[in-house]
């Protein structure tokens, strides 16, 4: 095996490994998805964020809510807040990039809503700053995070930390787990929607 081989062999390997340790985290888990339907039961909304990676695993939990995920049903209110960019320059422009998702939150959020807050390290100040508005105006908490958790581990309501100090490897069991929760959202709101595919 030559060595970019043995690095491809060797890096799903670890990815694997990762995600399947985060299975351990299962009751977490779960207790998440629950405050998620309960969210939508109530008729609250779900408000995402991050930077970078982070911002592209928020924009698609919103897309798999707003969209679809599996089945044909009707749209689930969501929002990244990692999307418009006149919002985002201009918080940028006029108050600092620190307070871009803080003021986002301030404009649309409403009590019982749900924060995602996704930060590998769980030390982006933009992400903590909007976790301190999310708590002030009302809002559940849940933290996507990498191995230590950073200061997000105990702001957060529930914090997920992905056993792994590794970004790409933490971002993809994210995404896993992203997804494994839109499935559960999906099935227990809209249980006899037809599937899509």
């Amino acid at each position: 095996m030559n060595k970019i081989n043995s690095r491809i062999a060797e890096e799903l390997t670890e990815s694997g490994r990762v995600i399947s340790q985060s299975a351990q985290m299962a009751p977490l888990l779960e207790k998440i998805a629950e405050e998620l339907v309960s969210c939508y039961r109530r008729g609250n909304k779900i408000l995402s964020f991050g930077n970078g990676g982070s911002a592209c695993d928020a924009q698609n939990f919103a897309d798999e809510l707003v969209g679809r995920f599996e089945r044909n049903r009707p749209p689930l209110p969501a929002l990244a807040l990692t999307t418009n960019t006149s919002d985002l320059t201009s918080i940028s422009n006029d108050f600092g990039y620190e307070v871009v998702f803080a003021r986002q939150l301030e404009a649309h959020a409403k009590p019982g809503d749900i924060a995602v807050a996704i930060s590998t390290s769980g030390n982006s100040k933009n992400v903590l700053l909007a976790v301190e508005a999310a708590k002030k105006l009302g809002l559940l908490v849940i933290g996507l995070s990498g191995e230590s958790g950073g200061k997000l581990k105990n702001m957060a309501d529930f914090c997920v930390c992905v056993p792994s100090k590794t970004v790409a490897r933490i971002q993809e069991a994210h995404i896993a787990i992203i997804q494994i929760w839109c499935g559960i959202i999906e099935d227990s709101l809209f249980p006899d929607a037809p599937k899509a595919h």
